[in-house]
C-alpha cells in the first residue's frame, strides 16, 4: 500500500457551464440575470448552452451581476504556471 494515491477528481467546465454554476450558486434565474444586466433572457440560455459565444463585454457585465471576475467565466479551467489543482 505505499504506493497507493488518492485519484484528483477534475471536471472541465465550459464558459457556458461557469455562467450557468455561478448563477444558481447566487440563486438567480435566467430572467432575474436578464433583468440585473440587461442581456435578454434567451441570450443568456444560448451562452450557458454554448450556442452563443460570451465575448468580453457580455463576460464584464455577467460578472459584476454574478460578483466574480470577467477571468473566471472566460477562463473556467485556467491554472498558474507551476500550480497544481487542488
Amino acid at each position: 500500500m505505499k504506493e497507493y494515491r488518492p485519484a484528483k477528481k477534475r471536471v472541465t467546465v465550459s464558459v457556458g457551464e461557469s455562467v450557468h454554476i455561478l448563477r444558481e450558486l447566487q440563486e438567480l434565474s435566467q430572467s432575474q440575470l436578464a433583468r440585473l444586466t440587461g442581456i435578454p433572457q434567451a441570450t443568456i440560455s444560448a451562452i450557458e448552452n454554448g450556442r452563443v459565444r460570451l465575448g468580453v463585454e457580455r463576460a464584464k457585465v455577467l460578472a459584476r451581476a454574478l460578483k466574480c471576475h470577467p477571468g473566471v467565466l472566460v477562463f473556467p479551467g485556467w491554472e498558474l504556471p507551476g500550480k497544481a489543482a487542488a
